[in-house]
């Protein structure tokens, strides 16, 4: 199982086929099965594109959608969340991004491997440093969806708001990114491992939010809203909380 992690490590897109024949070329005599058994065991999957990242699950509670008709005047006020995948030679990787929606500002971020929920936790945990939210936003996948999300923000004394099925366009905050990042930095690359894809996907980021000017922000960065308004924000509301009144960024 440890020499089956080494080569998932270098390969995360070959399945058990192609595993069991490289673990027989180290000298390992058993069977395919044998191999599918324990790769399994391991939680070892190979990465493969996803028709479809917001897989949802019928068991789990859904919370009702929070932004219809809602100005969003503030940072802070609300986030969303959502997942893509990034493709690298032989395979693809997951990535979750929280955005701030009044600054467009990406609060936090996580790639994986899989499609899973502990991805999604890291990423908003890292957010989490730089503020926290009044509403966290997102689609129904099971990702969501899980006790594990929806008691962390509970925790944190956040309101969670799901998308109606199908509606994507409620989440048109981080699809735009999703655009951004793909066509300015993803499309013009190739990734021969995870890491060389976290890389880029941190430097990408790092521009988007401190250098790249955002037509709907009046062309200012996203970390200029976002700290500036916020701090403005901040100082109406203790001097003057019924006067508090800012512009909502017009859609891009």
């Amino acid at each position: 199982m440890n020499e089956m992690r080494d080569i998932y490590i270098q390969y995360p897109f070959l399945g058990y086929r192609r595993i069991h024949k490289m673990l027989i070329d180290k000298g390992y005599m058993h069977n395919r099965k044998k191999t599918q058994r324990l790769m399994k065991l391991a939680g070892l999957e190979a990465i493969y594109a996803r028709k479809n990242t917001s897989i949802s699950n019928k068991a789990h509670k859904k919370y009702p959608y929070l932004l219809k008709d809602l100005a969003i005047v503030r940072p802070n006020q609300v986030w969303a969340v959502d997942i893509t995948y990034i493709k690298i030679s032989g395979g693809f990787v997951y990535l979750v991004c929280l955005i701030n929606i009044f600054s467009r500002k990406i609060m936090g971020w996580d790639l994986s491997l899989f499609l899973e929920t502990n991805s999604c936790m890291i990423a908003a945990s890292k957010a989490l440093k730089h503020g926290v939210p009044e509403i966290i936003n997102s689609d129904q996948g099971c990702q969501f969806t899980s006790e594990a999300w929806c008691n962390f923000w509970v925790q944190h004394h956040v309101s969670i708001s799901m998308d109606d099925k199908g509606r994507w366009v409620d989440n048109v905050f981080i699809e735009r990114f999703w655009r951004s990042l793909k066509y300015e930095s993803i499309y013009l690359n190739s990734f021969d491992n995870v890491d060389q894809a976290r890389q880029a996907i941190a430097t990408y980021i790092d521009f988007y939010n401190t250098l790249r000017p955002h037509q709907a922000l009046g062309y200012q960065t996203p970390d200029h809203v976002f700290y500036s308004k916020g701090a403005q924000f901040a100082i109406l509301k203790t001097s003057q909380p019924s006067a508090v009144e800012l512009t909502k960024p017009a859609l891009s």
